[in-house]
């Protein structure tokens, strides 16, 4: 069986190396001394950047699939047309779709905007264990690529071991640690229900939206409260 992964920020992000990277290593300790797995970790990520489209599919055009050198596959699709795609055209069976890492959090009301996060939603709908995984970015400093990778083993490693009832799955946020902070902890958490900042700027007949995502409202026990307080929050997300 095989594990595909995906994310919105398309295929050529930066985000997604580093999640192969880290399932490589997952994968990696879990065959020392065991036969191979038949096929590696497979990216089937859509061509172009998709971030926020949600759980948007294309049925009305043809979806062009771009067979790459390197044995990635590009989709000019949705993340979630990448999903569908990947469970039943492409590796059939597979064992896990996990998609991201995301460049900036998913975090409460985000899951319903997110296509990182439908990705897995979809696996979801089709019984396939998921795990979306995505890094908080804080005041706009860049993400340390290398780091999220190390986090992001230690998620795989502990969420991967753990039996996930079919119809769920896990959404991963990373926090965006500064020089000097704590190895961050998992923490188990529920999805935040406050909503996102609804804030904007009227110019005539005109609104820009201008909600600062940092000062949104949050429960105390919530994803949001957990990752914005250095901590990696994971919450099991029932279809």
């Amino acid at each position: 069986m095989t594990i595909v992964l995906t994310n919105d920020d398309g295929i050529d992000a930066p985000g997604i190396r580093s999640l192969k990277q880290a399932i490589s290593e997952v994968l990696g300790k879990r065959t020392v001394g065991k036969p191979a797995m038949g096929k590696p970790a497979m990216i089937v990520a859509p061509k172009l950047p998709h971030s926020g489209c949600g759980h948007q599919v294309t049925t009305h055009r043809a979806i062009h699939v771009e067979r790459r050198s390197n044995g990635d596959i590009a989709i000019e699709g949705t993340p979630a047309d990448c999903t569908r795609i990947a469970v039943t055209q492409l590796y059939p069976p597979v064992e896990w779709v996990i998609s991201g890492i995301n460049a900036g959090g998913n975090l409460g009301a985000d899951v319903y905007i997110s296509g990182t996060v439908a990705a897995v939603r979809e696996a979801a709908f089709h019984r396939i264990p998921g795990i979306a995984i995505s890094h908080y970015i804080h005041r706009r400093r860049a993400i340390d690529w290398a780091l999220a990778e190390q986090l992001t083993v230690r998620v795989l490693d502990k969420l991967m071991a753990m039996p996930i009832e079919p119809g769920t799955f896990w959404n991963v946020n990373l926090p965006h640690l500064e020089a000097g902070m704590a190895e961050p902890e998992i923490v188990f958490c529920p999805l935040c229900t406050q909503p996102l900042p609804t804030s904007y700027r009227e110019e005539g007949d005109y609104l820009y939206y201008n909600g600062d995502y940092s000062q949104r409202d949050r429960d105390s026990d919530g994803d949001v409260a957990v990752c914005f307080g250095g901590q990696i929050a994971v919450s099991q997300i029932r279809i």
